[in-house]
């Protein structure tokens, strides 16, 4: 999938990118290539740069004005990847590209609910923190950062700071999923009983502050 025919330097930049080659990137760039050239699969050199984490690559594509919203079809964005992988340091090297917190991934998900699922501590942290995330977004699934990081977390002490986590960044305790089911509930039958006890408690400061 392209928007137009690939020249050679729009492949060596795709190329370049993924494997981290700065020179080769700033001489593909140089030889006209195109900083939106897509893939066959429909993805960007900074979609390609996001997925293998190539951070310094992703500073000059940002630079030279790569758009970190830009969707492949699976509705992959560059900006929506740090969610997956996690990496607070592209969070920070596609921060001034501008990303729309607002771009929904394939399950309707913002960036910080893939990062709670997966036990990203750092970086749920770092997104909360220096953006204006919504830490309260309900995906396609009816599921909030704070329900994933409970029904599919293990439970662990990842997940456990992930859950402080949100809720001191004011994640509603009582939001249930499509099902009516809270995050405590769910802490409940998983057996997960710090998190259960951090929920109940967030649970009687929402319902008297």
């Amino acid at each position: 999938m392209t928007d137009r025919p690939l020249s050679p330097a729009d492949r060596s930049l795709l190329d370049a990118a993924e494997r981290g080659g700065l020179d080769a990137v700033r001489a593909a760039l140089a030889a006209g290539a195109s900083v939106e050239a897509r893939d066959d699969e429909g993805r960007t050199p900074l979609l390609r740069a996001a997925f293998a984490d190539r951070v310094a690559v992703a500073r000059l594509l940002v630079e030279a004005g790569a758009d970190v919203n830009a969707q492949d079809p699976q509705l992959n964005s560059p900006w929506l990847v740090t969610g997956i992988t996690g990496s607070v340091p592209m969070l920070h090297a596609l921060l001034p590209g501008g990303p729309d917190l607002t771009r929904r991934n394939r399950y309707g998900g913002v960036s910080v609910i893939p990062a709670a699922e997966r036990g990203h501590v750092a970086y749920v942290r770092a997104v909360l923190t220096e953006t204006a995330i919504d830490v309260d977004h309900v995906n396609d699934l009816g599921w909030t950062a704070l329900l994933e990081a409970v029904q599919l977390g293990d439970g662990g002490p990842a997940h456990r700071e992930i859950v402080d986590i949100l809720l001191a960044h004011g994640a509603d305790p009582l939001l249930p999923d499509a099902d009516g089911t809270t995050a405590r509930t769910h802490a409940e039958r998983r057996g997960f009983p710090e998190i259960a006890a951090a929920l109940l408690a967030a649970e009687g400061r929402t319902l008297n502050p």
